[in-house]
């Protein structure tokens, strides 16, 4: 299942650009889309339900925080990929791209997909680093698809910061293999993260904070962790509304899952209070950075950007903060985050196709000309932001009711103000666009209603996790939580 899974998205992208017709394209994708969610989450329960997963030797290793990650990425890149058949359609009949330029987009789209799946499948973090290499990659030619100045821009940029802190990212991988060669007496193995856990007690302490001090710098940057985050409002804002979906809801996350996998080794081999440390730290710096932004924001798509810096720096202070419940919260959160932001992306698209702008101070009264998107975004901006009855509320409450618990009060006191004072910007911009009066030039409508559905779905769920937390997804997080060191 393993390498069905990898091999999907690279035969579906393989299969996209020798497609003769927009027809047989689109039923490529919708076959690729369908087909690399099922094996994804076949190849998550596998592991939940039996346990960790091997393949080709030691090369391929998933554990439960693995297979969460997969589950994500399989789920986020199906309402992609379904999304993308209205988003597409409807920009070749506006004249915004070509038919031969459309089989490039969808190569590129699930070469991104095999990309962010090498990156939780690798046993080797040496292969993992240059996984996440190809995510950036894969992911910059999408978001200069448009291939418009501001685009290209945007796309160079991401380049450019994205390889600088990827370098940084290396060099500690270097630190790693050095305190980790000394121990088990070298070979590629040395940096196989069933090797390294094992011998952790056994590493050099001051090489292994120094290594984390670069990782977290090196993948912080593709984390969009502030004060590295400077690229990705203009990735996010450029890229096209699925890609944009995917970088949020998934990469994000990839990039912090590589955080996460050193963070566990320096925790066992020195405790958890340097590296958990640091997460707090740069969470917190994460969210005060992207505060004054969301408030000020003109740009609908920067202002979703913003909003994903802050929600990676919740998960991240949620993992700093520690503790089982923490732990749990930070996880849930980053669930609820992935659907809800893909919900928001696909809403600011539609809107963007129907208004002919991402201003917000040009949008207005969408609640009036598009029936299931306006709805669909207002109820995805009270989402985001954390209002009661869904999941993101519960996510946020649970952080905090564990670093209160824990008796961490100023840093979780510091972490309700900041969420406290988000909310009030993303549903002051969100009620703008939403509410009002629309501008007479536009006709009421959807752009298509497929899009327009793909909408709503998610936030069906995000709905029913405010609610109600099934006994599978429960299971799920416990045995995350478990795997972060926070017990059965």
């Amino acid at each position: 299942m393993p390498l069905i899974l990898l091999g999907l998205p690279l035969a579906t992208a393989l299969l996209s650009v020798l497609a003769q017709n927009r027809k047989t394209l689109a039923r490529i994708n919708l076959a690729g889309s369908v087909g690399t969610a099922v094996f994804a989450l076949l190849v998550s329960y596998r592991v939940f339900s039996r346990g960790p997963l091997t393949g080709l030797g030691e090369f391929i290793y998933v554990d439960a925080l693995g297979a969460f990650i997969i589950a994500l990425i399989g789920v986020v890149e199906l309402a992609a990929g379904l999304y993308s058949l209205g988003y597409t359609e409807h920009e070749l009949r506006a004249g915004e791209v070509s038919g031969s330029r459309l089989k490039w987009y969808y190569f590129w789209f699930y070469t991104f997909v095999f990309t962010m799946l090498a990156v939780v499948m690798s046993n080797n973090l040496g292969v993992m680093w240059v996984a996440i290499e190809g995510t950036t990659l894969s992911s910059a030619l999408l978001v200069g698809y448009y291939d418009k100045h501001s685009s290209l821009e945007a796309a160079w940029k991401y380049i450019i910061i994205c390889t600088v802190g990827i370098i940084f990212a290396l060099f500690g991988i270097i630190l790693l293999y050095l305190a980790a060669v000394a121990v088990s007496g070298g070979g590629s193995a040395a940096l196989d993260w069933n090797s390294m856990i094992r011998i952790a007690g056994k590493l050099n302490p001051k090489l292994l904070k120094l290594a984390f001090i670069f990782i977290l710098v090196g993948y912080g940057t593709k984390a969009g962790l502030a004060p590295m985050h400077t690229w990705l409002p203009d990735a996010h804002s450029q890229a096209p509304s699925p890609v944009s979906a995917m970088l949020s809801g998934v990469l994000l996350n990839c990039a912090l899952y590589g955080i996460l996998r050193v963070h566990l080794v320096v925790t066992k081999a020195v405790g958890s209070g340097f590296s958990a440390g640091l997460l707090l730290i740069f969470g917190l710096l994460s969210i005060a950075v992207a505060l004054p932004f969301i408030v000020v924001q003109h740009d609908s798509k920067r202002l979703l950007a913003y909003s994903s810096i802050e929600h990676m720096g919740i998960v991240a202070a949620a993992v700093g903060l520690g503790g089982r419940l923490g732990l749990y919260g930070a996880f849930l959160h980053m669930l609820n985050h992935s659907l809800t932001k893909s919900s928001l992306f696909f809403s600011a698209g539609n809107v963007t196709q129907q208004y002919h702008s991402k201003k917000i101070g040009k949008i207005k009264g969408v609640i009036k000309t598009m029936p299931i998107t306006g709805p669909a975004l207002l109820l995805g901006a009270f989402a985001i932001a954390g209002v009661p009855p869904f999941g993101i509320f519960i996510s946020e409450f649970t952080i905090l009711s564990s670093g209160f618990a824990q008796g961490k009060y100023l840093a979780t006191g510091l972490l309700l103000l900041l969420v406290s004072l988000v909310f009030a910007g993303m549903v002051f911009a969100m009620s703008k666009m939403t509410l009002g009066s629309p501008p007479d030039r536009i006709k009421a409508g959807e752009p298509s209603k497929l899009s327009a559905v793909m909408a709503v779905l998610p936030l069906g769920i995000i709905l029913l996790l405010g609610i109600y937390i099934p006994a599978f997804v429960n299971n799920v997080l416990a045995q995350v939580v478990a795997v972060m060191g926070g017990g059965n």
